[in-house]
């Protein structure tokens, strides 16, 4: 049978979670708020139709938010990621394949569905959701990955489908009207640097990258690019996976509710973001090779003092270790911080990460990746508590009395768990 699958996209996700508990906002204009109340991160359509674009920074169209009532709301990732999971639970009953790709979205393999019930099957989906859940979505169903995201977005800018299309049983001429209409910014994959690469070269639609000469492609797009041009024709190149990926990268980093000066601030900041991003490591059974922190001042107050830094290192034995992990990455920002400005936002990335068990070989008589038993003992979920909600001046304080040290007796991490256990 053909390869059929189907993006389910959540609409405007975070704004309809915030309309889903309150019927006062059905059709106002509604906008959703950056960690710290920052930038637009979520839209209605509503305010789309003003032109507000995403990432704009709140202060810069307060203006537009009194004229036209725009309803304001700070993000509720709590709220969203519930929500979220719900959607993914229901979905979870029409396909036995399920790939979750983003928090509002996920791809459904369609094999067990004759392609003359699609569209039926796909509004089926999107009625259960809306009754079950209470989010509005699209499906958007094709025998490629790339073809479902372009049939997803179409169905959005046209509410004559009534939320699913399926491009599938066309002829090519029919599906090139399709792909026309897609500007080549709008193909999934391609990037806001490869969209002005192929501009330049007159490729400027989903249409003329699928009959792009693949040699060309291939050249200047890398085997990534083919891909995506071998996708636009029907070509499945992108399977379904059940299981995500482990990240090669993860980030911890968060505007400021109000602007830092001193060092210790920052420290307790840092440190916090640190725990959160091994937390996450360990999630996925990985350590990390190298980690980098960054920090800077507030970009839209350019009548104040500006500073931006960033440096990395590289950790000698991988790790996913909470203490460890924050000695580096506070030493990393002490090299880094200026006294005399006001920062507004800091962060840590933590890379190169890979499988734990692809270094658990390597160990030697001290357990460098997890310190033996005293690892798992941090790594419960008591542990992973008292080091993320205690990260502040004591943490921080008992980090400096740590750093430097090659700890390897099992006594000393079990002190370093009792103190945070005093701490909470």
């Amino acid at each position: 049978m053909k390869h059929l699958v189907a993006l389910v996209d959540c609409n405007n996700f975070y704004v309809s979670c915030e309309k889903l508990f309150n019927a006062a906002l059905r059709n106002k204009p509604v906008i959703v708020l950056s960690n710290n109340d920052g930038c637009v991160v979520a839209r209605s359509n509503e305010v789309k139709a003003l032109g507000i674009k995403m990432g704009t920074p709140l202060f810069q169209i307060r203006h537009l938010v009194e004229q036209h009532g725009i309803q304001v709301f700070s993000s509720n990732y709590t709220l969203y990621a519930d929500l979220s999971n719900r959607v993914m639970n229901a979905l979870a009953d029409f396909s036995p394949q399920v790939e979750v790709y983003s928090i509002d979205e996920a791809w459904l393999s369609l094999a067990h569905v004759e392609q003359a019930h699609l569209r039926d099957y796909g509004h089926t989906i999107r009625n259960m959701v809306m009754q079950r859940v209470g989010i509005p979505v699209s499906v958007g169903i094709a025998s490629t990955k790339t073809l479902s995201k372009i049939a997803a977005e179409i169905v959005k800018k046209h509410p004559e489908y009534r939320g699913v299309l399926a491009l599938v049983s066309l002829s090519e001429q029919e599906l090139d009207l399709y792909l026309s209409d897609v500007h080549i910014e709008d193909v999934w994959g391609i990037g806001p640097r490869y969209a002005r690469f192929l501009r330049d070269h007159r490729i400027i639609s989903a249409r003329h990258l699928k009959y792009a000469d693949l040699a060309w492609i291939r050249k200047h797009l890398t085997v990534v690019g083919e891909r995506t041009v071998l996708e636009l024709r029907g070509i499945a190149c992108l399977l379904i996976e059940t299981k995500p990926r482990p990240k090669k990268a993860i980030m911890s980093a968060k505007s400021f509710g109000k602007l830092l000066e001193r060092l210790e601030e920052l420290e307790q900041a840092v440190a916090t973001y640190t725990a959160r991003a091994a937390e996450k490591l360990r999630k996925q059974g990985s350590v990390a090779a190298h980690i980098s922190v960054f920090l800077h001042t507030n970009y839209f107050q350019p009548d104040q003092p500006q500073y931006a830094n960033s440096a990395s290192s590289t950790i000698l034995f991988p790790t996913a270790f909470t203490p460890t992990l924050i000695g580096h990455a506070l030493a990393l920002l002490r090299g880094i911080y200026q006294q005399g400005y006001k920062y507004k936002k800091a962060g840590v990335l933590l890379t190169r990460a890979v499988r734990e068990a692809s270094t658990a070989d390597a160990g030697g008589g001290c357990d460098q990746y997890g310190m033996g038993q005293g690892y798992a003992l941090l790594r419960s979920a008591r542990a992973d508590a008292c080091l993320a909600d205690a990260a502040g001046k004591k943490v921080a304080a008992l980090y400096h009395a740590l750093e430097g040290a090659i700890v390897c007796d099992l006594k000393v991490w079990l002190i370093v768990f009792s103190s945070c256990q005093r701490m909470v």
